[in-house]
């Protein structure tokens, strides 16, 4: 219900504000991966983004596949949270803690959906396809420096 301001304007209510704030997005909001309807995700979620180009590549090369979600551009992999830990991923892989993605004008479409109800795909291996489609020494195959 819309009340009158003393002025003369319109008022709206709260709730109507909170439903219209909730609507508003800008092309910088950051967009979350869902995790599919009857899937849990019991370590949390994060997400590892390569270009689009390596995304059949990296596919091909994985012994499971987690929840893989896709646009145009780009390519995402669920996995658990903390992935990164110790690990730098490839360039120009990206790591999306909690599962954002800041500049996709909408949630990407899911083109990878495993059965069982985790979404995750294993991070070593998904690490290991990206360093070998990239191009990149492991971090930890590489020499130390004193």
């Amino acid at each position: 219900m819309a009340v009158s301001a003393a002025s003369g304007g319109r008022v709206l209510s709260l709730d109507t504000l909170v439903r219209l704030g909730r609507g508003v997005r800008t092309p910088s909001t950051p967009r979350r991966l869902p995790v599919p309807d009857g899937m849990t995700a019991p370590m949390g979620c994060d997400a590892v983004e390569v270009p689009a180009r390596f995304g059949p590549l990296v596919l091909s090369r994985l012994p499971r596949v987690g929840c893989v979600y896709a646009d145009a551009a780009h390519w995402w992999w669920l996995v658990p949270s903390d992935s990164d830990y110790a690990l730098e991923w490839p360039t120009p892989a990206q790591y999306a803690a909690g599962a954002l993605v800041p500049d996709a004008p909408a949630v990407p479409d899911l083109i990878h959906r495993p059965s069982g109800t985790l979404p995750y795909t294993p991070p070593i291996p998904l690490y290991l396809a990206l360093c070998r489609v990239t191009g990149t020494t492991p971090t930890w195959s590489r020499p130390a420096v004193a």
